[in-house]
């Protein structure tokens, strides 16, 4: 097992520099029936403060969770992102998954959203919900790709006027291969050049489909093509599990390249801010992370994974990421274990900080991880522009919890606010 070191103090993530600014803004979404964007000031001392709840016109998926088919569970959608803001903080964006369509909105004087448009995705839902989750926005080409976690048609693109007006396109694509007709994609996001959208998974066989055993544990095992059993992790062990696309001049996507994630379930990719080839990888499955490294031609090389400490059980389904705005500090959501772990980065290596970087964070008891723990299920985080401050949903626990981030890796709380049970999700600020 990766041994803890420590962090430097020269990370530029003190406490200290935060106080020496004016706090900022911080946007979750609902994802309720009406689903809404709750908007929170964001104080230098790293307190959240509600502001607002703007309706985004569209529907969440509520309690449910159509990736599995629960009534009631956390992380709905198996996704990441579905809250995003245009880099210069112009517009934000948010899906709403119940009924496949994504909201843009104006963002105004003190943070303040005016909803501009809502505009269906172009994929039919089918059943109790839609699974419209994950965005990215091109601002060279003025172009938004919807990420859904049921295909085949995967990802659905929209043009944004200059205005933030959103009109849906004709193209489609997938994530599915012939042999595997049923993936369920995490994530998307683009390359810092934006010449590449690059495209987690998580699931080769979604539990919807799998089933539960009689106790309510999920299947992770089905019957392969030769009668074998495989599992319904992606990438494991089909070295398939990230899809790349080269962006078009405009703004569409070529025909996908089914590429080695380096581990099971490579959910959640999230680029460094100042080595634009390097990104860092979340396995799910794989329960760790890892570097990777992306060519000009598109081309992916992924490190070892380096683990977590899976003592109390395997699968713990380490999901969501935030890089420090320097480089030096990755802080992983471990959703089947309730709490958050840290790595370090220095240069080509990264390392095992703090695991676990804070307390874990105690459910209403209902919900259990694919490791069998109880777990509150933590998913999208969110990391302050001076890396001061890491905010964190516990979503069967009903909270959204802010840490200050240490010298050593570690989170201490500093605040902590009431949020909708399970449904929420999404995180972006400024």
């Amino acid at each position: 097992m990766a041994k803890e070191v420590s962090v430097s103090r020269d990370t530029g993530m003190s406490k200290e520099m935060s106080m020496n600014g004016g706090g900022g803004h911080l946007y979750i979404q609902t994802n309720e029936v009406r689903n809404c964007i709750i908007h929170y000031r964001r104080s230098a001392n790293g307190t959240l403060t509600e502001v607002e709840r703007v309706a985004t016109g569209g529907a969440g998926s509520g309690t449910y969770k159509p990736i599995s088919g629960q009534e009631s569970a956390p992380n709905s959608f198996e996704g990441a992102a579905s809250v995003i803001l245009s880099p210069d903080h112009k517009f934000l964006f948010a899906t709403n998954g119940g009924d496949n369509s994504v909201s843009s909105f104006a963002v105004g004087d003190k943070g303040r959203l005016t909803p501009i448009d809502t505009k269906p995705t172009g994929n039919a839902v089918e059943g109790k919900s839609g699974t419209a989750k994950s965005l990215a926005y091109s601002p060279s080409k003025g172009m938004l790709y919807v990420v859904h976690s049921f295909g085949p048609d995967h990802i659905r693109l929209m043009s944004v006027s200059s205005d933030g007006k959103l009109t849906p396109r004709m193209e489609r694509y997938t994530a599915n291969t012939p042999e595997k007709p049923h993936r369920v994609p995490t994530m998307g996001v683009l390359s810092p050049d934006e010449r590449f959208f690059l495209v987690g998974t998580t699931f080769d066989v979604p539990i919807a489909i799998s089933g539960t055993y009689p106790d309510g544990s999920p299947i992770l095992w089905v019957p392969g093509p030769n009668g074998k059993p495989v599992s319904v992790a992606s990438n494991a062990p089909d070295p398939d599990g990230i899809v790349v696309f080269r962006v078009n001049a405009n703004g569409t996507l070529s025909d996908p390249s089914f590429q080695d994630g380096g581990g099971g379930s490579p959910f959640y990719i999230a680029f460094l801010h100042n080595r634009p080839d390097t990104f860092i990888v979340a396995y799910a499955v794989g329960d760790g992370v890892s570097l990777g490294r992306i060519d000009e031609d598109g081309r992916i090389g992924i490190d070892k994974v380096v683990p977590i400490n899976t003592k109390r059980g395997a699968i713990a389904e380490l999901c969501w990421l935030s890089v420090s705005p320097d480089d030096r500090v990755v802080y992983a959501t471990v959703f089947g274990y309730s709490n958050v772990s840290s790595f370090l980065i220095d240069g080509p290596e990264i390392r095992v900080a703090k695991d676990p970087a804070c307390p874990n964070v105690e459910g209403d008891g209902t919900f259990r991880g694919l490791c069998g723990d109880v777990s509150s299920g933590p998913s999208d985080s969110w990391i302050s522009p001076d890396g001061a401050f890491f905010y964190q949903i516990y979503g069967n626990a009903s909270k959204l919890v802010g840490y200050a981030t240490k010298p050593d890796g570690s989170l201490e709380e500093v605040t902590s606010v009431a949020i909708p049970y399970n449904s929420p999700e999404g995180l972006a600020g400024f």
